[in-house]
């Protein structure tokens, strides 16, 4: 009955832009953005190509506070759908994130600062006092996926590649007063690909948000329907997934009225567990952030390997009912380059995302030899 239902939503509420379509470009990078046809901007609105689909995640990972529109497109096909990894996404298909900051005053000074979510609606999301930064893309091709950055030009019209990155001075305007000058990074292709090889020993890099526990929500964008139901009735999911498939699902770490411990893991699942996991590109830390683990293996009196000085000279990864003697937390909260973590994607500490697994810790029970 759920998928039934989300198909005649589909007939409600799809209606695409009219303007060219979007392409798949197998083996070129266009420079601008608006050559893959997957978003426009213009008279202060970011407009979906025809076909893509807006979607979500329960818990995003944190971007210095940016806020992301996340899409999907797919040539051709379906994506396949995985318990715990990615989906499999076939050839033709086009992720974009684009970050952008709400603004401070009428004019852009570089001057931002962060709040509630703003999102399309129908096809298209209103940029009066928004500021677009970048839209990265990850591009499934014959070879793999290939992920290419594009930044957002002055006039706020198009978007051009930058392989080597860019790095944007911004003011960061806290609500309690505070304004923090920050240098907003742009990775630059190698960098895209180090956080998303999701093989140690491959290489081979793979989407981070669409996987089946970060998917299974209500659908903002269809909000009477789930957005694993969303996807299949419109088409882009295939596979074992049916109404009485068990899938999991990660809490919003901002709904109190949700388990404390299912907040912070969800939280940690999003913005580590793409790396701290056995596999992952940080295998060797032995620092499993996925949200299964448990004992040492996700940090429980857990001893650093190789931190270093990113230790922050506390003892344990995390210490039961002592936040400020876990490792986490000090790596969490520092914007050393040398010491924090995730090491690329934040200029900024995230304080209430650091206030949350302080919380958790808290609360825990027991203690380290």
């Amino acid at each position: 009955m759920r998928i039934i239902a989300a198909l005649l939503a589909l007939l409600i509420v799809a209606c695409g832009s009219e303007d060219t379509p979007p392409t798949f470009h197998g083996d070129t990078n266009p420079q601008l953005l608006s050559d893959w046809g997957m978003l426009s901007a213009s008279q202060d609105a970011l407009q979906l190509g025809d076909g893509v689909t807006p979607y979500d995640l329960a818990t995003p990972l944190f971007s210095d506070y940016a806020l992301k529109l996340r899409t999907v497109w797919i040539a051709e096909g379906a994506a396949t759908y995985n318990t715990n990894d990615a989906f499999d996404f076939p050839v033709g298909t086009v992720l974009t994130k684009t970050f952008f900051y709400p603004i401070i005053g009428d004019a852009w000074t570089g001057a931002v600062t962060y709040g509630g979510e703003h999102t399309v609606e129908g096809d298209m999301m209103t940029l009066d006092g928004y500021r677009l930064m970048e839209t990265r893309l990850l591009v499934r091709r014959e070879a793999g996926w290939e992920a290419l950055p594009y930044v957002w030009n002055e006039g706020q019209t198009d978007a051009v590649l930058k392989r080597t990155g860019a790095v944007m001075p911004l003011t960061l305007h806290r609500p309690d007063g505070r304004a923090e000058d920050f240098a907003y990074v742009v990775p630059n292709a190698n960098q895209c690909a180090a956080c998303h090889a999701a093989n140690a020993i491959t290489k081979e890099i793979a989407p981070i948000g669409p996987k089946a526990r970060h998917l299974n929500k209500r659908s903002t964008f269809s909000p009477a329907f789930d957005q694993l139901d969303y996807w299949v009735a419109a088409g882009l999911l295939t596979g074992d997934l049916s109404d009485d498939a068990v899938v999991q699902q990660n809490a919003d770490w901002t709904d109190k009225s949700l388990p404390l411990e299912a907040r912070a893991r969800a939280y940690l699942d999003i913005n580590c567990s793409h790396c701290h996991n056995p596999g992952g590109a940080a295998d060797t830390s032995g620092l499993d952030l996925e949200p299964e683990a448990t004992g040492p293996a996700m940090g429980h009196c857990k001893s650093p390997i190789a931190a270093g000085s990113g230790s922050g000279g506390r003892p344990f990864d995390i210490v039961p009912g002592h936040p400020e003697q876990s490792i986490t937390v000090f790596r969490m909260e520092t914007t050393d380059p040398g010491a924090m973590m995730p090491e690329l994607g934040r200029s900024v500490a995230h304080d209430e995302g650091v206030a949350l697994i302080a919380e958790w810790i808290v609360e825990m029970e027991g203690a380290c030899g």
